[in-house]
């Protein structure tokens, strides 16, 4: 039976008493980042159209939040605007209780694509960033080897992008995010371009890179199950407008593992998204059928 129907599953919302622990000290953190009433309107042939109304979040020092939501909700417009890459039509944004705005060394960025400079070596991609930043070589190089060994591609440190497969690249940007040493490491949809096997490793890895290393994560998903996985907090936007629709606090335990995506906390946490994003249609807003045109002969079914 799956979650969605489950009768038997716990409320999300309760909480093991390690778990409920475990969110007090994280609240006791100080406030790295903070959306405050954040909006953004694109203009258009037919008027005005809101992309995100009112966003208003507060992540805390070593959290990792994951936001969700349908197609079209304004993740990655949210994202981007945090990331100094678009501008907000409203609200404002505040790093260690600082307002920012525009692209700058405490926000790192990991897109979807891997973004690698494909002139580059590893090794010359995660000192790029470093040079930019007015370093010198040979520190850059000192600096780019330990991000690189973090990411468990030492060997690979002379290799160009195009001799990497699929997760070494994204591995790659990894390490060049994190090496300018970013207070907030943004991450849109990392994962979505990768099979399912490699996107478990890649999992696997972000989770043990964020215990190790002094950095607060807003990952921009639409995969359920790696939002549960990953995250403290997941944030879920609903369309038209991007607006919070509710904020929910994972109760499944840390350290995560793929071994719990069947215990009882999962699940529950499981069934609540879909219910938010994938809402039963009603009376008064029957999901549309699209027609089905039959291409085979009569009789010829496969079922």
């Amino acid at each position: 039976m799956s979650a969605a129907l489950d009768p038997h599953l716990p409320d999300y919302r309760v909480q093991a008493p390690a778990v409920a622990e475990r969110f007090r000290k994280l609240k006791e953190r100080p406030v790295v980042l903070e959306v405050d009433h954040l909006g953004r309107q694109f203009p258009s042939l037919g008027g005005t159209v809101t992309a995100l109304r009112d966003i208003c979040l507060k992540i805390h020092r070593r959290e990792l939040v994951c936001v969700i939501g349908p197609s079209g909700c304004g993740k990655s417009t949210l994202i981007r605007i945090i990331a100094g890459l678009d501008a907000p039509t409203t609200g404002r944004m505040l790093v260690d209780g600082k307002e920012t705005s525009g692209p700058c060394p405490e926000r790192g960025m990991v897109f979807q694509g891997y973004t690698l400079f494909p002139w580059l070596t590893v090794l010359r991609n995660v000192m790029f960033g470093l040079e930019m930043g007015g370093m010198d070589k040979p520190q850059a190089e000192r600096e780019a080897l330990q991000w690189i060994d973090l990411v468990g591609l030492g060997r690979f440190k002379n290799s160009y992008p195009s001799q990497l497969s699929g997760g070494m690249k994204q591995r790659v940007a990894i390490a060049r995010a994190l090496a300018p040493n970013p207070r907030v490491l943004l991450m849109d949809e990392p994962f979505g371009a990768l099979d399912a096997q490699t996107r478990a490793q890649m999992q696997a890895h972000l989770l043990d890179i964020w215990r190790n290393v002094e950095v607060t994560i807003l990952f921009i998903t639409h995969d359920l199950d790696e939002a549960i996985l990953l995250a403290d907090r997941i944030v879920v936007l609903k369309a038209n407008p991007g607006e919070v629709q509710e904020i929910i606090e994972v109760p499944v335990p840390r350290p995560r593992s793929l071994a719990q995506v069947t215990s009882p906390e999962f699940l529950a946490t499981r069934r609540r998204l879909d219910e938010l994003i994938h809402p039963h249609p009603t009376h008064a807003n029957p999901m549309e059928k699209l027609p089905i045109i039959r291409l085979t002969q009569e009789g010829d079914d496969v079922e």
